[in-house]
């Protein structure tokens, strides 16, 4: 990532925490493209390895559910925890079905996904006592290190917290990309004979990325369970999980910023298009995701990489 990229970067998180300040609505919208972000840059890892999965949804929703579940029948309301124990939960939780799972390639890997995805949803829909069923759970307004906090004084804190962890937890995953085991994972796509023949597990290094991914989708289900304050079963349906994959292609999987720019971008659509006209809000958001993924085959990060790649050859030769 070139200095230039790395100043649009910059400009664009200044812009999205300043945004609120001036148009108040697009807090809650903000919060969940940073939620559905985080879930996407989970499946933008395992795109890196050649697999897609189609029910990357289920970890969303089980950090969801961890969340509301802490709160609501433990009693803990301490945002900062929730959401660290959520998503470890979560982690965990990719831990025990990669174990399966990262054994299969291709339209098996991407199918399981989803089978095991579905009968979450099953469970989370059926457990009344557990769940709330289809009606799901309320999740109450947490608390800060003690301190009581208004709903809006919430929302507002857990916008900003969303939005250094997006910074944050983005250069973790980086460095992760471009160590070794990050090298490794691309080389599963490649070519993973040849990665077995130099004594690098497939499946470790499989194992490792699905875990960290299926952390990350329990982190942005964790902080949408607390900015909506309510969780249902669609969490874990497999249209959320479809729509998550395309959030990652959209962005560009070849940037870490990519799964967000698609994700605040979808919400944007969403948004504008529900709100201007709202019995054609699909036929809006279909012809735009038509055209930007027509025009802009390495998606919304490789339209920055090439802007800031100008720049960079411009300024050269200015010099």
């Amino acid at each position: 990532m070139n200095r230039s990229s790395l100043a649009l970067l910059a400009a664009a998180l200044l812009i999205a925490g300043l945004a609120p300040l001036a148009f108040p609505f697009l807090q809650f919208v903000l919060t969940i493209a940073l939620a559905k972000g985080f879930a996407a840059l989970g499946v933008a890892l395992l795109l890196r390895a050649g697999l897609i999965s189609l029910g990357h949804a289920m970890f969303y929703a089980v950090g969801a559910y961890a969340a509301a579940f802490l709160a609501k029948s433990l009693g803990f309301t301490d945002m900062m925890g929730l959401i660290v124990a959520a998503t470890i939960v979560s982690g965990l939780c990719g831990l025990l079905v990669g174990l399966f799972l990262v054994r299969y390639r291709a339209i098996f890997f991407a199918m399981l996904n989803l089978a095991v995805s579905m009968v979450v949803f099953a469970l989370l829909s059926k457990l009344y006592g557990l769940t709330g069923g289809t009606d799901g759970m309320a999740v109450a307004v947490p608390t800060l290190f003690g301190l009581t906090l208004t709903k809006e004084g919430s929302d507002t804190v857990l916008f900003y917290l969303a939005l250094v962890l997006a910074a944050g937890l983005g250069l973790v995953v980086h460095r992760y990309l471009k160590s070794p085991l990050g090298h490794a994972l691309s080389a599963v796509h490649s070519n993973e004979v040849r990665l077995e023949y130099l004594g690098v597990s497939a499946a470790s290094t499989l194992l490792t990325a699905y875990t960290i991914s299926a952390t990350l989708a329990g982190l942005g289900g964790a902080i949408a369970a607390l900015s909506i304050g309510h969780v249902l079963p669609e969490f874990a349906f497999w249209t959320q999980s479809g729509q998550l994959v395309l959030t990652a292609v959209l962005g560009g999987i070849s940037g870490i910023a990519g799964p967000f720019l698609g994700a605040a971008f979808l919400e944007g659509v969403h948004t504008l298009a529900v709100g201007t006209v709202a019995d054609a809000w699909n036929l809006i958001v279909g012809a735009v995701l038509l055209v930007v993924i027509f025009f802009l085959p390495r998606g919304l990060f490789g339209l920055i990489e090439k802007i800031a790649g100008r720049k960079t050859q411009a300024g050269e030769t200015e010099l």
